[in-house]
């Protein structure tokens, strides 16, 4: 057999299996893929507005004011005779910025945290537990409350105060991984083949928890995004006139009764998003099992 006819009946590479298995995953579900598109589209958006959108986000005319959604304005415009479609795809950037630095502050730092206890576990487990198990007992508003009190308003600092809020979350569930993962078959067999405890943690045990820890952290996004906008309504993100999801629908609740649209409109596409990321982390956490030996 030639080198050619070797390689032409070779089987897939594992990689092109997961491939095609999330191909057929989106074929068989429409959800998902109407999910995938539309945070193509926020991301674009986040990126590059001015695809969607060419007019400046913070121009007034007095000519435009409170206009109904149409052709010319598909959001309608506000108070002040701004369009608010320009205004909700320039606030993509600072939402969307806001949520994945939340989830990369509580991602790095809760799976240290949980990655250490689990790995040493004895008395050091003890002590960084009890401080974690502190952290949950807090309501998670007051806790945010609290650092953007300290740091200042800003979606920044709103950032930063739900990117600590989350750090207890990612380490429970990290260290419950690690100690899972620690205890399965093909990590024990790895002691008779000789692998030393340093390689058999980052070769087996952190490839394998991290899965999980990486699906919780798709799905958090969407609860980054939702809780930014939660406090931007309350006054303490970005101040007005920057375009903002959470500040958009706080604008728009002085004319709910007439033009209804200037917070229903913003305040849809953070539902759309939210529900959008939260599919595509779940879709990733029914396939977290599979083993990395």
């Amino acid at each position: 057999m030639t080198t050619l006819e070797v390689q032409a009946s070779a089987p897939p590479s594992g990689r092109s299996r997961a491939l095609g298995r999330r191909t057929a995953e989106l074929l068989r579900s429409p959800g998902l893929l109407a999910s995938y598109l539309w945070v193509a589209v926020i991301l674009a958006a986040a990126v590059h507005p001015g695809l969607f959108v060419s007019g400046d986000p913070l121009r007034q005319d007095a000519s435009q004011m409170l206009l109904s959604p149409g052709a010319g304005h598909l959001f309608g415009t506000d108070d002040f005779g701004r369009d608010q479609f320009t205004r909700t795809v320039w606030g993509t950037r600072l939402s969307l910025q806001a949520a994945v630095i939340a989830v990369a502050i509580g991602l790095v730092s809760g799976s240290s945290i949980g990655l250490v206890a689990g790995a040493l576990r004895g008395r050091v487990d003890s002590v960084l537990m009890r401080v974690v198990d502190i952290m949950l007992a807090v309501p998670s508003l007051i806790v945010s409350l609290a650092i953007i009190s300290a740091l200042g308003r800003g979606t920044l600092n709103i950032a930063v105060a739900i990117g600590i809020n989350s750090t207890a979350g990612f380490a429970r569930l990290m260290r419950s991984e690690v100690l899972r993962v620690s205890n399965a078959q093909y990590v024990e067999a790895s002691v008779f083949a000789g692998h030393g405890y340093v390689r058999r943690l980052f070769r087996h045990v952190v490839p394998n928890a991290s899965r999980s820890v990486l699906a919780a952290a798709t799905m958090d996004i969407g609860t980054a995004v939702l809780t930014v906008a939660a406090l931007s309504f309350l006054g303490l993100g970005a101040p007005p006139p920057t375009p903002e999801w959470g500040l958009l629908v706080a604008e728009g609740r002085t004319f709910i009764g007439v033009q209804w649209w200037l917070s229903l409109l913003p305040g849809l596409v953070i539902v759309l998003t939210v529900l959008a990321v939260y599919r595509i982390g779940r879709s990733f956490n029914r396939g977290r099992t599979r083993v990395v030996a």
